[in-house]
């Protein structure tokens, strides 16, 4: 998944939501004017002052947040913009350093660490990382106006309006990206191509035909039509560029690795995990579990076998032995051309599920869309949110799922085996409710503003996994074993996401060993193994994120069981975890253990 810096705006995931009130608060409440000090109120009005900043120096980022106000803006990536971008960072990041820590509440605290750290990344994004010269899927502008197009909220007129504006920047915005690229690597290469062909499903007969048929003066619709066709004729130019850029970074053999190496890991991982421990520690933390997920595995096996092959002696190989009753197990699962529609099915059972068990408080006004995957986004992740910003928090969640209809009869059995019966209903758990879906209704809600804009991956990716674990703990499935195995599968795979991500990036690991730790280790079908390899090529760290996250908040709360005794009730734990919006866990903990 790829997020919005504070230069060049990229395409945005579920990290990028917010909420509304812009209030700030020592705890969950908002604070009295007789209850705040000087520098605390001078603090609420610096971290407002910072996010009107924020929106006007990126108004790719408010848009995906809902702002509003500069969405008609498309900023050109070229090296002057770039520049600025980094004096304004350098100048906010001086400002940020006037504030006292010891003479702001906790909670303010947190978000003076959110800032410091989005601001000192970005300056190590522009000096150090540069991934705007060598990833040329970054540079794609169909996701903006795909936002305007298709908000609820807005009037025909007034979409139409902001895209006219928009259009005329996009030859320029691609003309800077040629620019910009220079030893980029072959997989962003490719990548680039397939989703810059999806943005002709935007610029699309049928926009231009909206535009039309509207209100728009006559010279407003002959500008249109003019900017329109420019727009299709640059993305093609792009296309067209890439293109010949591939075939030479092949025949020449001149592409840069996508391996980043050992010390710019340790880097973006503490830029982006926010953990409080390293990427090496974390992978030695994800070797442990995985060792002790398949000791449990192994039980489960021993139970289950004489059921399924009540003539057959088990093998003395343990990981041969639970491949063998998986691969069994898998053949259950839904038709290739109902794989869209089984995942719609099952979005009502688990709000049923969570009202049953008062679980979680879920909001009916807040609706979420299952859809097919818009061809702009696919290539990436099979199934993903895609949910509303700050600022416009009344819009449809989308949860992304890309139909199997790409793919040949062999191909589309193997994704069905791993997503199999028992294992689609924790992708929905995760992607969904009370997963990702949930969590970022919440985080709307939060009494920080700040939290919620710089929304930390690890603590979504986290909440994700740890829900789908809490579900069967809280008796979803009925405890069948079946189900506990597969979900041990599925937790080896968060596991091994952070072992592969570690070891291609910093240790070397090879395609071969990567789809042997996944498909040996993991007892993944091998369309899914070869799906991950190809993700972990094209991102970096964000891999780990699911496991950093789902540990931290898992230990969180046996901690809190034991500090409360017969006094903890989980549906309070999980509404006051998500109250403090999308922050780091280490800095949530801090504010639940006080």
């Amino acid at each position: 998944m790829k997020q919005a810096a504070l230069g060049v705006a990229l395409a945005v995931t579920v990290s990028l939501t917010g909420c509304q009130s812009n209030q700030t608060s020592t705890a969950n409440q908002p604070l009295s004017s007789a209850s705040v000090s000087m520098p605390e109120q001078a603090f609420a009005t610096y971290s407002e002052q910072f996010i009107e900043r924020l929106w006007k120096n990126n108004p790719e980022w408010s848009l995906w947040a809902g702002y509003g106000q500069y969405d008609h803006v498309l900023t050109i990536p070229n090296a002057e913009s770039r520049a600025k971008d980094l004096s304004n960072t350098q100048t906010e990041l001086a400002l940020l350093a006037t504030f006292d820590l010891d003479q702001l509440n906790q909670n303010q605290k947190t978000d003076y660490y959110l800032i410091k750290n989005l601001l000192e990344k970005n300056i190590w994004q522009h000096t150090k990382f540069k991934s705007w010269q060598w990833n040329p899927s970054s540079y794609n502008v169909a996701g903006g106006f795909a936002k305007i197009i298709n908000s609820r909220l807005e009037d025909e007129q007034s979409k139409l309006q902001k895209v006219l504006v928009r259009l005329e920047n996009v030859p320029a915005y691609y003309q800077a990206a040629q620019a910009n690229i220079a030893t980029p690597t072959l997989e962003y290469t490719q990548l680039g191509i397939s989703q810059n062909k999806g943005a002709f499903s935007v610029f699309s007969d049928d926009l231009l035909s909206r535009a039309q048929k509207s209100t728009l003066s006559d010279s407003d619709k002959a500008l249109f039509t003019e900017r329109f066709h420019a727009a299709k004729q640059a993305v093609q130019g792009y296309i067209d560029f890439l293109t010949s850029l591939e075939k030479e970074l092949v025949a020449n053999n001149s592409a840069r690795s996508f391996r980043i190496g050992e010390a710019l890991y340790e880097e973006k991982f503490a830029f982006d995990i926010q953990s409080g421990y390293s990427a090496k520690q974390m992978y030695q933390k994800a070797v442990a579990d995985k060792t002790h997920v398949t000791a449990e595995m192994v039980k489960i096996t021993t139970l289950l076998w004489p059921k399924y092959f009540p003539e057959q002696a088990m093998p003395n190989d343990n990981n041969q032995a639970i491949a063998q009753l998986i691969n069994h197990l898998a053949v259950k699962h839904v038709s290739a051309d109902q794989f869209v529609p089984e995942i719609k099915r099952q979005i009502p059972e688990l709000e049923k599920f969570v009202r049953e068990k008062d679980l979680i408080t879920l909001d009916a006004d807040k609706p979420l869309v299952v859809r097919e995957t818009p061809d702009y986004m696919r290539g990436f992740a099979g199934a993903s949110i895609s949910a509303p910003g700050p600022y416009d928090s009344k819009e449809n969640t989308y949860y992304n799922v890309t139909p199997l209809d790409g793919m040949n009869a062999e191909q589309a059995e193997s994704y069905l085996k791993e997503y199999n019966h028992w294992i689609l209903q924790i992708l929905n758990i995760h992607e969904a409710i009370p997963g990702h879906y949930s969590q970022l209704v919440y985080a709307n809600k939060s009494p920080s503003l700040i939290k919620s804009i710089l929304g930390n991956g690890a603590m979504i990716e986290g909440w994700a996994v740890y829900t789908e674990r809490m579900m069967l703990e809280e008796g979803y499935g009925d405890f069948e074993p079946e189900m506990w195995l597969m979900y041990y599968k599925w937790n080896l795979r968060v596991i091994c996401n952070t072992i592969l991500d570690y070891s291609i990036q910093v240790l070397g690991m090879n395609k071969e060993e990567g789809l042997d730790l996944l498909m040996n280790g993991a007892f993944q079908e091998r369309t899914e193994a070869e799906g991950k390899w190809r993700r972990a090529t094209l991102s970096q760290v964000q891999l780990t994120s699911y496991f950093s996250g789902y540990r931290e908040i898992y230990d969180l709360r046996e901690r809190q069981k034991q500090q409360l005794g017969e006094d903890f009730n989980l549906k309070s734990f999980h509404e006051t975890f998500l109250s403090f919006g999308s922050s780091p866990v280490k800095y949530i903990s801090q504010l639940m253990d006080k």
